[in-house]
């Protein structure tokens, strides 16, 4: 294995030495083993929605798959067993995503190192066809899937090893280090968005999907701008109220924050040695904070560290001792004829070669030995929750559709919470309390004094007497009196208003007792509503002798009696007349 690994290892550099011929960055990264196959999940999740499913994808399809491609691209006799039925649409999925990612496999290796390598010096084929397939394959057979009819139970998960918790932590270190040499890698942003935990989970993850495919850029370019334009846009050019990364904001600009302060250690020491080991140091610190030495984290990531800081010693002292001073015979990030500062330019070119170096060594490691470990949605906890797997990264949240509603208890609880009076506060008032709005008052208060418009529904009004009252006996003499110079119309209408009005205050109305009374009550009344009432409004009410809410007619003269041929009818003076309203008038105040 270790042989196979070294012929690897000669196979790699030779690319990254001429790969400026072939591609158009020299700052491509490679996917081992283990990052080919989670691309290809992806890219078979991503044909399945596409075709009316759903963001996800059986492990059995997955390996199916995965044997497919590596035959295909090797350009081996296909296994037995049929094809996926949407094979070409995922392939071209999967070659998609490599490319945006400004990545490429160990297979696009192989297949470019006959057109890159030199005749003279290196060999013709150091690594078979056979061999690579059996590499990447693990030379392991399909496990044995579980019944997918069974669900498992958090009982029965178990918990995660130490050696599968000191990979994940690998892996999150050389993501960190991925990002500074290739910042299009949308792989090493998702394993490393939220861990440590920055409060950025699936939704924050899928806003950024969301607004990186919007702008046809990468994750970590969609991340980059969002936080500069909060920073240095101003009102004019900030990100609107409404974009959905303004509720991420801390989390994307600690995030950004902290890849700063690595590009900034990446820039300012020159020394590769000394460089590596303070970046590896710094990924350990945010790894480790606030977690105990106990934990299987912590512990991890301290033998990582170490790990990583000798390996990249001795990357450093392999170049160094190279007669060109480039080991590896990559340049990446040349300064261009037009550069204004060339050493800002060239400022970690060295430490970015050991860093590729590094990168391109833990790309020919062998892969995971169990991909249902590597795959599952059950990774190592790293951040402070579950599920940390690829595909769940990228699988946006399930919207609710309301087909299964909330438990009935939470549904009753929230009714009974809408039903329930809000508390007001109570508000002292100042001497202007004239000028607010009242509230409406309440039902007792408004039965209490009914208006004309409010008839109370409740109480049955009082049958109606029968009995003829001074008033019915004036407007019938009225209506006999033929040449009065006032019109006698009035009187019917008076009565009719009389009857709408008053029913409803029928049982109250004091009133109700006179009206069969003779001219001296009637007069005592009068006298004690003109001591209590507006004398003016009196007067003038006598004098037009109609309802206080018609217009004023013109004023006749008063006459104490008419002479007709045969009679002498004396009438009445005006002011012993019950004025329009007298009844309810009463009522109110007796009230």
């Amino acid at each position: 294995m270790e042989a196979l690994r070294d012929r690897l290892k000669l196979m790699v550099k030779t690319f990254r030495r001429e790969c400026h011929r072939v591609l158009q960055s020299e700052r491509t990264t490679i996917h081992g083993a283990d990052g080919m196959l989670m691309v290809l999940q992806l890219a078979i999740a991503e044909v399945n929605k596409k075709h009316g499913g759903e963001f996800k994808v059986a492990l059995s399809d997955v390996l199916m798959a995965w044997k497919h491609l590596l035959l295909d691209k090797l350009h081996l006799p296909p296994p037995s067993f049929a094809r996926l039925e949407n094979y070409d649409l995922i392939l071209e999925a999967y070659e998609s995503f490599l490319k945006r990612s400004n990545t490429v496999d160990l297979v696009d290796i192989f297949s470019m190192y006959k057109q890159l390598r030199l005749v003279d010096s290196d060999p013709e084929e150091p690594v078979s066809p056979t061999q690579l397939f059996e590499f990447l394959s693990g030379n392991m057979e399909i496990p044995e899937l579980p019944d997918s009819s069974i669900p498992s139970t958090p009982s029965s998960r178990v918990r995660p090893c130490s050696s599968q918790v000191k990979t994940a932590v690998r892996r999150i270190f050389c993501s960190y280090l991925n990002l500074l040499i290739n910042s299009k890698n949308d792989m090493a942003l998702a394993l490393t968005l939220d861990v440590p935990s920055r409060a950025l989970g699936r939704q924050a993850f899928t806003d950024l999907k969301h607004a990186a495919h919007d702008n046809n850029t990468s994750l970590f370019l969609a991340v980059t701008s969002f936080v500069r334009a909060i920073q240095l846009g101003g009102k004019g050019y900030a990100p609107a109220e409404s974009d959905p990364l303004r509720k991420h904001v801390k989390g994307l600009s600690d995030f950004v924050q902290f890849l700063d302060n690595l590009e900034e250690i990446l820039g300012e020491i020159p020394d590769p040695s000394v460089c590596g080991a303070r970046l590896v140091a710094a990924i350990r610190a945010v790894l480790v904070k606030g977690r105990s030495s106990g934990e299987a984290v912590y512990a991890a990531a301290e033998e990582t560290t170490k790990e990583l800081k000798e390996r990249i010693c001795q990357l450093h002292q392999i170049q160094k001792q190279t007669a060109n001073g480039s080991g590896t015979g990559i340049s990446p990030a040349r300064p261009k004829a037009y550069a204004v500062n060339h050493a800002t330019a060239y400022g970690g070119r060295d430490t970015v070669k050991v860093l590729m170096a590094l990168l391109d060594e833990e790309a020919v490691t062998p892969p995971c030995p169990n991909k249902a470990d590597l795959l599952s949605e059950d990774q190592p906890v790293l951040s402070g929750a579950e599920g940390t797997s690829i595909l769940m990264m990228f699988r946006s949240p399930e919207v609710s559709t309301g087909c299964s509603p909330e438990p009935l208890r939470n549904r009753v609880q929230s009714r009974l919470d809408l039903l329930k009076p809000k508390a007001r506060d109570r508000v002292i008032r100042s001497q202007f309390a004239c000028t607010y709005k009242d509230e409406e008052l309440p039902l007792n208060r408004v039965l209490d004094f009914p208006s004309s418009s409010q008839v109370p529904t409740c109480v049955h009004p009082a049958p109606k007497r029968k009995t003829t009252t001074a008033e019915d006996d004036e407007c019938s003499s009225d209506v006999e009196d033929a040449t009065t110079a006032q019109p006698t119309s009035e009187c019917p209408n008076k009565e009719q208003s009389e009857v709408q009005r008053g029913a409803a205050l029928h049982q109250r109305s004091g009133n109700a007792q006179n009206r069969g009374v003779g001219p001296g009550n009637r007069k005592k009344t009068g006298i004690q509503m003109q001591s209590k009432g507006n004398k003016r409004k009196q007067l003038d009410a006598d004098q037009h002798g109609g309802s206080e809410n018609e217009p004023p007619q013109k004023k006749q003269p008063t006459r104490a009696s008419v002479k007709l041929p045969g009679k002498n009818i004396s009438k009445a003076p005006s002011k012993k007349k019950l004025i329009a309203g007298q009844g309810k008038l009463t009522s109110f105040f007796r009230v």
